[in-house]
C-alpha cells in the first residue's frame, strides 16, 4: 500500500511540474511586488482609460510581450522605468503574465 501511495504521489509531483509555468508564476510573484499598486486587478489608477485589460493592450498597440517588455524596461509617462530594478528575465516573466492576465480578462 505504502508503495502504491509512493508511485501516485511522485506521478502527480511529475504531472505538476511538467505542465507548471515557472515563468507565469514568477510574473504573478513580480508583477504583486513591483506592479500590483498601480495595476492591482489590470486597472491603472493613474489613468484608467489605459488599462491590462485586453481591449485596450490591443487598442494602445501594448497587446504583445516586446511592447510590454519595452514599457516595463524604459517607463513612460507616469510610470517609471524598471530597467536595473527588475532583471530582463523577470521583465520577460511580468510581460507574460501581463498577457495572460488579459486573455483572461483579469480573473
Amino acid at each position: 500500500m505504502k508503495k502504491i501511495i509512493s508511485v501516485l504521489l511522485l506521478g502527480i509531483a511529475i504531472f505538476t511540474f511538467a505542465f507548471s509555468s515557472p515563468a507565469l508564476a514568477d510574473g504573478a510573484t513580480v508583477f504583486s511586488a513591483n506592479c500590483a499598486s498601480c495595476h492591482a486587478g489590470g486597472k491603472n489608477l493613474v489613468n484608467a482609460a489605459k488599462s491590462l485589460k485586453k481591449a485596450d493592450l490591443v487598442k494602445y498597440e501594448m497587446y504583445s510581450a516586446e511592447a510590454i517588455i519595452a514599457q516595463v524596461t524604459n517607463g513612460k509617462a507616469a510610470m517609471p522605468a524598471f530597467k536595473g530594478r527588475l532583471k530582463p528575465a523577470q521583465i520577460d516573466d511580468v510581460a507574460a503574465y501581463v498577457l495572460e492576465q488579459a486573455d483572461k480578462d483579469w480573473k
